[in-house]
């Protein structure tokens, strides 16, 4: 029972990442070499990746299934964080090394989703 749940845990870590890395690449990205002014770097990379134009104008979806998602790890970790682990000494290891790593890939989603709606909303208000 424990295992499945630290499964459950770490796919919607995982999803969490993915969305929150998404949200970069589609909406903070433009507006980074845009704030840096690398307009031209851009556009070399919008000539490369011409689905980013099409992700771009999907942003506010694709924030909030972000954050959706980013809400479902963190009540996940939440809820698994003061769970028993297993009495055995090799599975209580693991059990403990599955946690903190969860942990940690949640921060970082986070980080990456803050990051990404600040470039992406707050920052091109003040430019």
């Amino acid at each position: 029972m424990e295992i499945e749940r630290s499964i459950d845990e770490q796919k919607a870590n995982f999803l969490s990442l993915f969305a929150s890395s998404s949200t970069l690449v589609c909406c903070a990205l433009p507006a980074v070499f845009v704030a840096l002014g690398a307009g031209a770097s851009f556009a070399a990379l919008v000539s490369t990746f011409p689905f980013l134009i099409t992700l771009s104008q999907y942003k506010i979806h694709i924030t909030f299934f972000a954050l959706v998602m980013l809400l479902i790890a963190g009540y996940a970790n939440y809820r698994n964080y003061n769970l028993p682990c297993p009495a055995d000494p090799e599975l209580g290891r693991l059990c403990m090394k599955t946690r903190k790593r969860s942990r940690v890939i949640y921060y970082v989603s986070a980080s990456i989703f803050i990051f990404a709606t600040l470039f992406t909303y707050i920052v091109p208000s003040f430019l």
